[in-house]
């Protein structure tokens, strides 16, 4: 059953050095207050999975925080590169990061397997393309019924999975709408969930659109995060701050810069915020 907890307690109870961790959201409702207190806690050797890992995880790489990404596709959407992933993978900068790269449809299934507690995903994917060239967990299966040749990855299973929502009621059950990516199955898949939102509310009456309720049996913790995805948006409650993902680009070209900047506006910018969510 879900337990109310400030943001920081939720992170340091629930998180833990070397662990898988999956911050998911698509388009809007990414995690970054999350992502901000692992940063300050000093999380590292982890394991990062991600669908779409844009500036949140490009900031927790170029901390250090990570020793490993598994995702689909990575970059600052709209924009370019997420220089600080490149800076790892080219250069071992802060620390070499080993990374694990699938397409959109694997790592889809990989999280419904792991979510219906399967070895692994079985699917239709990866015709023409190289990537089972570079990445050997990629295999491929013969269909004992029909003869056809199948692709095939392991079951994605976080440790734990952080994900941003719009509300949760006073029972922890949450409210999930507007775009909705693999947040559900994500949750599911996970030994450990934690859900930041913007808002507790008596009850989930108004469910919006494409709305997913997470029971609360399914989520560990919930901590209040107003504007706990930003600079991404949360449909319903703010926009998308599409100046700061411009300005990115340049933060995260310079190391210097990017160091300089973490310090400001997640180390030490940041805290009375991290502080400011305990209940």
């Amino acid at each position: 059953m879900a337990e109310f907890l400030a943001l920081s307690d939720a992170i340091s109870r629930f998180v833990k050095r070397g662990d898988c961790v999956a911050l998911e959201g698509f388009t809007h409702l990414i995690p970054f207050a999350a992502g901000h207190e692992i940063i300050r806690q000093g999380l590292t050797d982890l394991t990062l999975i991600r669908m779409t890992p844009d500036l949140v995880y490009d900031q927790m790489i170029g901390v250090g925080c990570a020793r490993k990404l598994v995702f689909s596709w990575g970059g600052n959407p709209g924009v370019g590169s997420l220089h600080r992933l490149r800076d790892a993978v080219e250069h071992g900068w802060p620390r070499p990061l080993e990374i694990d790269e699938h397409g959109h449809s694997a790592m889809a299934h990989a999280y419904a397997a792991g979510a219906a507690g399967m070895p692994c995903a079985i699917f239709r994917g990866y015709l023409g393309s190289d990537l089972p060239r570079v990445n050997s967990r990629i295999q491929s299966v013969v269909c004992p019924f029909t003869g056809e040749i199948l692709a095939a990855v392991p079951a994605l299973r976080p440790d734990v999975t952080i994900i941003h929502a719009q509300k949760a009621d006073r029972h922890g059950n949450v409210l999930v709408s507007g775009i909705i990516g693999v947040q559900k199955e994500a949750v599911l898949a996970a030994a450990r969930a934690i859900v930041t939102v913007e808002e507790v509310v008596d009850d989930l009456e108004t469910a919006g659109t494409n709305a997913v309720v997470l029971p609360a049996w399914t989520v560990h913790a919930v901590a209040v995060a107003p504007g706990g995805a930003r600079p991404s948006y949360a449909h319903g409650y703010y926009q998308r701050d599409n100046v700061f993902y411009t300005e990115w680009d340049s933060i995260a070209r310079d190391r210097d810069r990017f160091r300089d900047w973490i310090d400001t506006e997640v180390i030490r910018g940041r805290r009375d915020a991290a502080e400011a969510t305990r209940t």
